[in-house]
């Protein structure tokens, strides 16, 4: 593995992306406090974030609503009315600012906030363009605003300028604001008579965070609603990296419709990650509908949501589709204890509820493992001996109507191989599943073990749901096996990474490897580097390649086979020639001189004919045979330089059989991209082969993303393949490369 130093580069990464022709990527704009800390990797991109101190903005002690109104009919009205009902709720002072109003609602009206009795800690703009007030609260030192007013980039080209300008001026202010396009959430009205863990919610849109802020309702504790909206200055980023430092959070909430700037939501990932704070997240986007053009093959083979979807995983968060999904698995990470074991045991009154459960459970990767043959003779006690306990456990019915019920659940929980007791119950058939209700809560208060609980009634309104499971902070209660399933994998895939997860921050390289300097010597700006270029490309970062000669001559060629040793492979090399073996412009397996000279004039005579330029024809030696796959980089729009990896070959867009990264990450994710691929059997050896050298594979990788951080958006794309993969200990070479710089 490339070693690094620590260090800055303050100015390379800004100056490449403004020679490209393009605004920086966005974390440049953040970057000048890290900068001043020596805090950037060596791409220019910070390494920490700082956390807002939002406590004044939830919990003010003072606010002005600039546009308060008490006249009937006007929106203003409404929403004065809410606030300062809010601000009573939260013992915070309220003043009403008009610049025509003596008073709002029996209140003293200012005309101006530099007119109130007291600085602010925030501003609530009911007002149509809140660019004018913005300098007015800078002078009046105004920690916080909230813009509500619509018309910005939501609606086009225009829109988004006027956001812009908006956004220019909160940055000179100081202050920060929330907003524009946004709503009344932060101000709603949150239960205090609810315990335990509370759940954060940020969502983009106010009206599809109405199911998770409903939970109080089921029970489970709401602490914050950060409504976003369009983000011009406070994001989604800022909220996480609050919420996973405040001590009642347990689970962060989130809806996504953009993210603002990649490396920040990275960063504030990272930081709820070493907090161990769940994020559970819906982000929209999941299709694409125009297709990405790229010359290399790695550009085919990631769509900006795979990025998206791999940033995420790669960094804790949890994705679900659904806001049910969302509600539930929040809800259920936020108060479930930390597993003492991984195993799963679906316990049912019903064979056939149990087997379903079952069957969706293992497709959905959760560990069902056979009980012992011990504890199954133990539960063989309660059971009738022709019912099946090895896990389904299936109990036949009666016993949960009397005293075997709790025992047979106390007796399942004691088994040191189970962390998670599920029961499904399709239906309630009173008064037997009102005794098991009760005998699952009573069971899961006396233990530190997951008891979850499928209520699959449509009717919801039966005491044993409604009073006895709901009234339970220690029974995670659901309504589908989908959503359960859904959430108790979160669970256990959540504990696992946390309790394994360091931060890639902190062995980012913060200075230029050695290989740097000779990497920028071959960069050709706005050209795409032959192979024979981008192969010196991947010898710079010690990646191996096939000893080799650029000739421009049959004779030379006949010299040089010679010298590479046979057999040899020739094929034609050209800055512009991408797909060569389409074209017939590799020869293989090549034994002689005659060969040789032949294979030179036929190259050279399909490149005339079909219009190609060459720099000339590559004699190659000839690797052994091992398994053919593919390493490359692609820029992503929001998250800059990925890395991807999967199988290769003349195959790979026909497989599609790829991870992707987004840098930096360590061995062990470049370990978990192998783990994901669908071939990954290749790398073992199937049908009698033998294993190949996958660590060889995986320095590969890791070398690959230092090449991308160091060359950052200098590097448009990069794709080897194939990368052949040779036997355990013999290393990976580089057959062929494609190199494109910006």
């Amino acid at each position: 593995m490339l070693g690094s130093t620590h260090g800055t580069l303050t100015t390379d990464f800004r100056a490449r992306v403004v020679a490209c022709g393009e605004e920086p990527h966005a974390a440049v704009h953040s970057m000048t406090a890290a900068a001043a800390e020596g805090d950037l990797d060596v791409s220019g991109r910070p390494l920490h974030a700082a956390v807002p101190d939002l406590d004044r903005f939830f919990r003010p002690e003072s606010v002005a609503v600039i546009g308060a109104s008490d006249t009937d009919g006007r929106p203003n009205t409404g929403i004065t009315r809410q606030l300062i009902a809010w601000a009573e709720r939260v013992g915070a002072r309220l003043y009403p600012v008009h610049p025509t109003r003596g008073s709002v609602f029996g209140r003293a009206c200012s005309p101006s906030v530099s007119e109130l009795p007291e600085q602010v800690d925030l501003a609530v703009l009911l007002v149509g363009d809140p660019l004018p007030v913005i300098e007015e609260l800078a002078h009046a030192k105004v920690k916080f605003a909230v813009a509500f007013a619509s018309g910005f980039a939501e609606t086009g080209a225009e829109g988004a300028a006027a956001q812009a300008r908006l956004a220019a001026a909160v940055e000179r202010s100081g202050l920060r604001l929330l907003g524009p396009n946004t709503n009344l959430n932060a101000f709603e009205e949150f239960r205090d008579d609810l315990e335990g863990p509370a759940i954060a919610l940020i969502t983009q849109s106010g009206h599809q965070g109405r199911p998770v802020y409903t939970l109080q309702e089921l029970g489970v504790r709401l602490s914050h609603w950060a409504p976003t909206g369009n983000e011009a200055d406070l994001e989604t980023s800022d909220f996480i990296s609050y919420f996973s430092q405040r001590p009642e959070v347990g689970a962060i909430a989130c809806y996504v419709e953009g993210l603002k700037d990649g490396r920040s939501f990275l960063l504030a990932a990272d930081r709820a990650a070493r907090a161990g704070v769940p994020v559970v997240a819906v982000k929209v986007g999941r299709t694409e509908t125009g297709a990405r053009m790229a010359a290399s093959h790695t550009g085919k083979l990631t769509g900006a949501d795979q990025v998206v979807d791999a940033a995420m995983r790669q960094f804790g968060v949890i994705r679900v589709d659904g806001l049910d999904e969302l509600q539930d698995t929040a809800a259920l990470l936020a108060r479930a204890r930390k597993p003492l074991a991984d195993g799963v045991v679906v316990y049912s009154i019903s064979g056939g509820t149990g087997a379903h459960f079952s069957d969706l459970a293992t497709a959905a990767g959760l560990d069902i493992p056979a009980l012992s043959e011990e504890k199954q003779a133990e539960l063989h006690t309660w059971i009738p001996d022709y019912l099946n306990v090895a896990n389904p456990v299936d109990n036949g019915g009666h016993p949960v109507g009397d005293w075997r019920g709790r025992k047979i659940i106390d007796a399942i929980l004691a088994d040191p191989s189970v962390g998670v007791l599920i029961c499904p119950i399709t239906g309630p058939f009173p008064p037997m599943s009102d005794t098991l209700a009760q005998d699952l809560v009573d069971a899961a208060e006396a233990t530190d073990k997951l008891v979850c609980v499928v209520w699959g009634s449509p009717v919801g309104t039966e005491d044993a749901y409604r009073t006895t499971l709901l009234g339970s902070s220690r029974v995670a209660t659901f309504r589908t096996f989908g959503n359960c399933i859904t959430a108790v994998k979160a669970y256990l895939d959540h504990h696992r990474f946390a309790a394994s997860y360091r931060s890639p921050f902190d062995e980012a390289p913060r200075t230029p490897s050695p290989s740097f300097r000779k990497a920028q010597a071959l960069m050709r700006p706005g050209h795409q580097l032959s192979e024979h270029a981008a192969k010196q490309l991947l010898r710079a970062y010690g990646i191996r390649v096939p000893r080799e000669q650029l000739v421009t001559s049959a004779a030379a060629a006949v010299r040089a086979a010679g010298l590479v040793g046979y057999p040899v492979v020739m094929k034609a090399s050209g800055a512009r020639l991408a797909h060569k073996t389409e074209l017939g412009l590799v020869k293989v397996g090549l034994t002689s001189a005659s060969q040789v000279r032949d294979a030179y004039r036929e190259l050279t005579d399909i490149a005339r004919y079909e219009d190609i330029e060459l720099d000339g024809i590559l004699v190659c030696q000839m690797i052994e045979r091992g398994v053919e796959m593919m390493v490359g980089v692609t820029q992503d729009a929001l998250f800059g330089p990925t890395v991807t990896v999967g199988l290769g070959g003349v195959l790979v867009e026909v497989l599609h059989d790829a991870a992707v990264r987004v840098p930096p990450f360590g061995e062990d994710q470049a370990r978990a991209m192998l783990g994901e691929l669908r071939g990954r059997a290749l790398l073992e050896g199937v049908r009698g082969g033998a294993p190949v050298d996958v660590d060889a594979l995986v320095e590969v990788v890791l070398r690959v993303q230092r090449m991308a951080l160091e060359l950052g958006d200098g590097l448009c794309e990069l794709d080897i393949n194939p990368l052949m993969v040779l036997g355990r200990g013999q290393g990976a070479v580089a057959l062929d490369a494609l190199a494109v710089c910006r």
